[in-house]
């Protein structure tokens, strides 16, 4: 007799919440177009409720605006968009680094070390898709352990909106540089035993919007 397959099957909802991430992603829905949900619908075979659903949830995460007026449009990432997540997710970051104190171990800390230098080999291939993969696993070394589910959703949807809609086509190469550095200075911190210093390095300089403005600005307004 088969065996059910153990795979749970996503929702229609969060299908049409992918393809329009993917849409996003791929620039085929460009920063400031609108999205026409007749259209929508009929192009991929389904009522508008869990378009409709999809949309709600890009709206929450700041993807998208739906308004009564001008319809909905996917949203322009600002300056001022990006300033207010660097500093939400500093303090975010650094709280999580203080929470998780208790639950650090050496080993997490090596892993950490681990993980900057496979960042540093991406880099000098050239291999942005790579580095940024593993920077988001040097972050959750720590975020992971401070169990604080709200937080860590905050953050992760933060940096989807910063880095993810959409993806860029080039990369600044000093700045991954600069954040290989940075990140060494946290794990010798953390090496120390210095979870204080460590935590309030992620806020002052990580994640500091005056000391990382002038890579934001190659990478976010190049034409700037």
């Amino acid at each position: 007799m088969k065996k059910e397959s153990p795979i749970v099957l996503k929702s229609l909802k969060e299908q049409v919440y992918d393809y329009l991430q993917d849409q996003i992603n791929r620039h085929y829905l460009k920063a400031g177009s609108t999205i026409n949900m007749d259209a929508t619908s009929q192009k991929l075979g389904i009522s508008k409720t869990p378009l409709r659903d999809a949309l709600i949830q890009l709206e929450t995460e700041g993807f998208v605006t739906i308004s009564p007026r001008r319809g909905i449009y996917v949203n322009i990432l600002t300056m001022q968009d990006i300033r207010d997540s660097y500093q939400v997710i500093g303090a975010l970051e650094s709280s999580a680094m203080l929470s998780a104190s208790g639950q650090m171990s050496r080993d997490h800390i090596d892993r950490m070390d681990s993980l900057n230098q496979e960042m540093k080999t991406a880099v000098d291939k050239n291999n942005f898709p790579l580095f940024y993969k593993k920077n988001l696993e040097f972050h959750h070394c720590f975020l992971d352990l401070c169990q604080n589910k709200q937080l860590i959703k905050m953050v992760t949807t933060l940096k989807k909106r910063l880095y993810d809609f959409p993806a860029r086509d080039a990369w600044v190469k000093e700045w991954e540089e600069s954040s290989i550095k940075e990140h060494q200075q946290v794990v010798d911190l953390l090496a120390k035993g210095d979870i204080k210093g460590a935590a309030q390095y992620i806020h002052d300089v990580h994640w500091s919007f005056v000391i990382q403005e002038k890579y934001i600005l190659q990478y976010y307004f190049p034409q700037g």
